[in-house]
C-alpha cells in the first residue's frame, strides 16, 4: 500500500460537515506541512482553534463566510467547478487565533498549515490578487495561480498555489525537487498535492524518487485524491482526454521556493 497516496476519507465532523482529507504531522511523516479538505453545506459551520500553526484557507468551490476576532469576510468564493479556471479567494489567519467558516452554499474549503510562533495580521486574499502565470512549452504547459507565493510576505512558512495541466501534457516537469536546505541553490520545501480531473473519471500519473531511489513510487491519481512529497522529485503526466487540476501546500524551514531540476532529464529546456 502507498504511504504517499491518500484517498477521499469522508467522514462526518459535524453537522453539515465532512472531512474529507485529513494530512498531519500524526498520519504522516511531514513536519511543516498540514492539509485538510472539508466538505460544508449551505447554512453549516466549520470552527477550529489554531495552535502554533497558521492557515491558509481557500474557497475551492462555492461560497462562504469567514469570521476571525473583528474580521469577516462575506461571500468568498469565485467559483462551482475548479475547471472555471478563474482565481478563488482565501483568508490567512495566523497561529493561536480560531476562525469560523460559514457555507453560505454547499462549499469545499481547503485548509493548508504550516507550524507558526509568529502571530501575523489576518488577511483577506482576493481572487483578483492571485498571480496568474503561463509556464512551459511543448507538451509542458501549465497555468499557475499564485495564491500565497514566496513573493507574498503575508505568512510565515506557507506558500499555496493552484495549477491546470492541459490534455496529453506534463506538470512539474521536468522533474524537480526542493529537498535540500542547500540555499540559494535549493530549498528544504516538504509538499501535498491535492488532484482533480475533468471529466472528473479520469486519472493521471505521479511519480516520486530521489536520486538513490531510497524513495521511488509512481502512483495512479483519481480525482480528490492527495499526493505527499516529503522528499524527491515529482512529476505530473496527464493522459489524453482528460485536464488535471491541482492545489500545492509546500512549507519548510524558510519560505522560500528554490528548486534543483533533475540533471537526467533537465536538457528538455534546452529545445528550441
Amino acid at each position: 500500500m502507498s504511504k504517499l497516496l491518500r484517498k477521499p476519507l469522508q467522514e462526518t465532523i459535524d453537522d453539515g460537515v465532512t472531512l474529507v482529507h485529513e494530512v498531519s504531522g500524526q498520519n504522516s511523516d511531514l513536519k511543516y506541512v498540514g492539509f485538510k479538505v472539508v466538505d460544508v453545506k449551505k447554512g453549516a459551520k466549520y470552527e477550529q482553534t489554531l495552535e502554533k500553526e497558521e492557515c491558509c484557507i481557500v474557497a475551492l468551490t462555492g461560497k462562504i463566510n469567514v469570521t476571525e476576532g473583528d474580521h469577516h469576510f462575506s461571500d468568498l468564493g469565485r467559483r462551482d467547478n475548479v475547471f472555471e479556471k478563474k482565481p478563488t479567494d482565501s483568508v490567512y489567519v495566523s497561529n493561536d487565533r480560531t476562525f469560523e467558516v460559514e457555507a453560505v452554499t454547499d462549499a469545499r474549503v481547503v485548509l493548508c498549515y504550516s507550524p507558526s510562533e509568529k502571530q501575523l495580521p489576518t488577511k483577506f486574499i482576493k481572487a483578483e490578487d492571485n498571480g496568474v502565470e503561463h509556464r512551459g512549452k511543448y507538451s509542458n504547459k501549465r497555468m499557475v495561480h499564485n495564491i500565497l507565493p514566496d513573493s507574498d510576505p503575508s505568512a510565515n512558512s506557507l506558500l499555496v498555489v493552484e495549477v491546470y495541466t492541459e490534455t496529453g501534457n506534463w506538470s512539474s516537469y521536468p522533474p524537480h525537487k526542493h529537498d535540500q536546505e542547500n540555499l540559494p541553490d535549493e530549498s528544504f520545501l516538504e509538499e501535498t498535492y491535492y488532484h482533480e480531473m475533468d471529466p472528473p473519471q479520469g486519472f493521471v500519473f505521479q511519480r516520486v524518487y530521489t536520486d538513490d531511489r531510497s524513495l521511488d513510487e509512481t502512483m495512479t491519481v483519481e480525482n480528490g485524491n492527495v499526493v505527499l512529497v516529503p522528499a524527491g522529485y515529482h512529476p505530473v503526466g496527464v493522459p489524453d482526454g482528460y485536464s488535471s487540476y491541482y492545489l500545492n501546500v509546500m512549507a519548510g524551514p524558510e519560505r522560500i521556493w528554490k528548486f534543483h531540476n533533475d540533471p537526467d532529464h533537465a536538457w528538455v529546456l534546452d529545445r528550441d
